[in-house]
């Protein structure tokens, strides 16, 4: 392993064109989940200057049934992406949450799709598709997520906090940001680049506003990344200069485009399938988070300071095809050993589909949370992001006493 590297993960804002698409599709999600448990979606979002196209498959009792919506439904789908836009802020002359066109083009799921994923007769459920899932964790934070990630989400949560409180009113909803980070070993020792580029109000681009805003901006690193590693950092606000246009007007969005935000910033290996927009029984994102859950675990238990956990699925197949993974070269125990201990744990139930969903309790709308900001490194409350839970400490330490 090398002893002294850079690193660099970035984060957007939940203005951002793409993850205004994530939050509305996950919206949907919970909609529907809030009508029928067993409801099965898979929604994409497209937001472009004023418009909004909903695409996808679903089926829902009480929504849409026999091809057909129920009275109501489709009102009740358009208020609720407008409520998301509204929420996140944007009523700009581009987009504005009332004046956007809405176009719905969901439609009812594949009978094909439908009768490899549901239980028949003595047919447990299968997974909605084929595909690999990664999970990771590391004892750089108190997360357990990677150091650059955690400072790109946390810089742009505080700065929409600010947005949203009439703090800082000069912010508009779109912004990105970019931490680097200095490694000795295995531990962050200096941030030597920050980047934040954030939509403004005009006029805030030259002169006394402009510099207000960088002062703004360099604040907020200031308190949300430790002192000790600001010595030599060299900072990069707005590098273009100005950005006044942004969100969808400024650049079209779609659903599932920022995975690697979404998940270890690429400190970890990642199967390729987005999370936003898909109900529990597509393993895309139902074993994604079962696999952080396992890694997290494994790292909280002193079994590593680092894990990555990779799984397997074939569509329709309810057992997993393969379980691996590596601790590399910090585990206290061997890789294989682990490997064996996950899949003795009896109440993981053989990490099938149905015993992944029923564990952690996916079946909940409880999903828009997740679309902006990280779906890991989340704090654990109540029916929200149950994969952080750290529940499993005890069971895999009992494996090894």
């Amino acid at each position: 392993m090398r002893g002294d590297y850079l690193f660099t993960s970035e984060s957007v804002s939940e203005g951002h064109p793409d993850k205004v698409s994530d939050q509305i599709s996950d919206a949907i999600v919970d909609l529907f989940l809030s009508k029928d448990p067993e409801a099965r979606i898979a929604c994409e979002t497209l937001t472009t200057t004023q418009l909004v196209v909903l695409a996808g498959e679903i089926r829902c009792k009480g929504v849409y049934e026999n091809g057909a919506w129920a009275p109501g439904a489709q009102a009740e789908i358009e208020k609720t992406v407008r409520d998301t836009v509204k929420r996140i802020g944007y009523e700009q002359d581009g987009f504005h949450w009332e004046k956007f066109e809405f176009i719905n083009r969901l439609h009812g799921q594949s009978a094909h799709i439908a009768q490899g994923v549901d239980a028949a007769d003595n047919k447990d459920e299968g997974a909605g598709d084929q595909g690999i899932m990664f999970g990771y964790a590391t004892d750089e934070t108190p997360d357990l997520m990677p150091a650059t990630l955690y400072y790109s989400h946390k810089i742009l949560e505080r700065m929409a906090a600010d947005r949203h409180s009439g703090a800082a009113p000069f912010l508009e909803p779109d912004a990105k940001s970019q931490v680097t980070l200095r490694y000795e070993g295995s531990l962050p020792v200096a941030a030597t680049a920050v980047v934040v580029s954030t939509q403004h109000a005009p006029g805030y681009d030259e002169g006394d506003k402009e510099a207000e805003l960088h002062a703004y901006v360099k604040r907020v690193i200031a308190e949300v990344i430790p002192p000790v590693l600001l010595r030599e950092t060299v900072y990069y606000i707005n590098p273009t200069g100005s950005f006044e246009i942004g969100g969808p007007d400024g650049d079209a969005g779609l659903t599932g485009r920022k995975i690697i935000v979404d998940t270890y910033g690429g400190a970890s290996p990642h199967g390729g399938g987005a999370f936003s927009g898909k109900d529990p029984t597509k393993v895309d994102r139902s074993a994604a988070y079962i696999t952080r859950y396992l890694a997290k675990n494994v790292v909280a238990a002193g079994l590593a300071t680092r894990c990555t956990i990779q799984i397997a699925y074939a569509i329709g197949v309810s057992e997993p095809l393969s379980l691996y993974v590596d601790t590399h070269d910090t585990g206290t125990v061997g890789d294989d050993r682990i490997e064996q201990a996950i899949k003795g744990i009896a109440k993981l139930g053989g990490l099938t589909p149905r015993a992944i969903r029923t564990h952690l309790g996916l079946n909940k709308p409880i999903y828009q949370p997740t679309a902006a900001y990280g779906h890991f490194g989340r704090k654990a409350e109540g029916d929200f992001f149950p994969w952080e839970r750290l529940d499993l400490v005890d069971d895999l330490k009992a494996a090894f006493a």
